[in-house]
């Protein structure tokens, strides 16, 4: 049987309803704590809580925190996988972030639910029974970080939450799952080509992220700039264009030597330099835009600040 690290960080997975107001509340004990048994069937666990906080209250420095509590757990070869619980509104960012940060080939997989312990339909316990069945098996290997929620893997790279309360709200975009979960076993019918390891050690830059809309100007991308961001994620329109009322910004912030990456606001497709004309992608390369293909603007903000924070 495989020994797998269990790491809690709260979100819903963690929480539970309260009867009298209908709010989702922060339990005091972590609910899941109580299923573990049903859990130990598939593999031998370690718990360990780094923290117990609601999703959004997380930053990049807990998920520098969660990268290093990895790394020091796992350096005496004693586990065969991590699964973390966490939850779902940056559960892909977290994810995100760990794959960018870490370098080991053990499997590390995170999971999450839509509804709490205590409410009807809760879909914590099976997700979490899923996520160690799936870092508890062989060909999770060298596959990267991954998402496991409703029967699904996904890689933490492509994965992205599509629906505000859906059980089924995490999707991969244009390239779907990499494997299922079933009754019988896991099933992986495809891999990532690649990877990409940056060492980051702290968290000192600041990356802000705008999504384009329609006659925006450029006085955010200016006080991005005075504010001492250093550097700026976008998301264009379409294959990569943006109003010509944001050049003056953008002309700017590569005038301080600060990077500006370019991403489609689209959930499909990437960003390229096709259009000419003024605000256009092949004109905003020529400036010196850089491009970053198939990432959301969320993720493309984290890969740049690791890249600066990592220099």
């Amino acid at each position: 049987m495989k020994n797998i690290l269990l790491i809690h960080t709260g979100g819903t997975i963690a929480m539970k309803l309260n009867t009298d107001t209908g709010g989702v509340i922060v339990s005091a004990a972590n609910p899941l704590t109580m299923e573990i048994d049903k859990i130990q069937q598939f593999a031998r666990i370690t718990e360990i809580e780094a923290f117990n906080i609601p999703s959004p209250h997380i930053t990049a420095e807990h998920m520098l925190n969660l990268k290093d509590l990895i790394a020091e757990q796992t350096t005496s070869g004693e586990f065969d996988g991590v699964v973390i619980t966490h939850g779902t509104d940056t559960l892909e960012e977290t994810a995100y972030f760990l794959e960018l940060a870490t370098s080991t080939d053990l499997p590390i997989v995170l999971t999450g639910a839509m509804r709490s312990s205590n409410e009807i339909g809760s879909d914590g316990v099976y997700n979490l029974m899923s996520a160690v069945r799936v870092a508890a098996n062989e060909n999770a290997h060298g596959k990267g970080v991954l998402v496991v929620l409703n029967d699904e893997i996904h890689t933490a790279t492509n994965v992205t939450k599509t629906h505000a309360s859906n059980v089924s709200t995490f999707q991969s975009p244009q390239y779907g799952p990499i494997g299922i979960v079933t009754k019988s076993g896991i099933h992986f019918h495809h891999a990532p080509l690649s990877r990409i390891f940056l060492p980051v050690q702290a968290i000192s830059k600041k990356v802000a992220m705008f999504k384009v809309y329609e006659g925006m100007a450029s006085d955010l991308l200016h006080a991005a700039s005075t504010m001492g961001y250093d550097g700026v994620v976008l998301e264009g329109f379409g294959q990569g264009n943006v109003p010509p009322t944001l050049l003056p910004g953008i002309r700017h912030l590569l005038s301080e030597k600060v990077p500006v990456i370019l991403v489609s606001r689209c959930f499909n497709g990437i960003a390229q330099d096709v259009y000419a004309y003024e605000g256009g992608g092949k004109m905003l390369k020529e400036m010196g835009v850089q491009f970053e293909h198939g990432l959301s603007g969320q993720k493309a903000r984290l890969k740049l600040l690791l890249t600066l924070c990592s220099k």
